[in-house]
């Protein structure tokens, strides 16, 4: 089980925006921000639903060759949203809103290119 992850970005305010609009639809939000002051090396903010941050982003020099993460969705319906959130909040289409029988025949997912070029997915499987 994966407590928590993140990814290195280059802009922290600007990517910062991005993953606070882009994930807002499936219900996440800035919860923790700590300085390098405090955490001994660079700036981090975490982001989580239901109070606990488990996706991190930090200050840095992005990871090469991007990386792809998939947070889960409800429904359908919710992918759409942070589709629709994650490109009108500044992200690249990377896979419009649609099923992909090619992995299971309920697999819904759509994804977008955050500002340093990471994979970000929203999914459902419904079936």
């Amino acid at each position: 089980m994966i407590d928590h992850t993140g990814v290195l970005v280059s802009d922290f305010e600007k990517s910062k925006r991005f993953y606070q609009l882009a994930l807002a639809p499936l219900g996440y939000e800035l919860l923790r921000e700590f300085t390098a002051a405090v955490t001994g090396h660079t700036d981090v903010a975490g982001f989580g639903a239901g109070g606990v941050p488990d996706f991190w982003i930090s200050r840095g020099t992005p990871n090469d060759p991007p990386v792809h993460i998939a947070f889960h969705a409800a429904d359908r319906g919710v992918v759409d949203a942070f589709h629709r959130a994650a490109t009108a909040a500044g992200g690249r289409d990377n896979g419009e809103p649609g099923l992909r029988p090619q992995y299971h025949p309920g697999y819904y997912g759509a994804f977008a290119l955050d500002p340093d070029g990471h994979n970000i997915e929203a999914v459902c499987h419904e079936g």
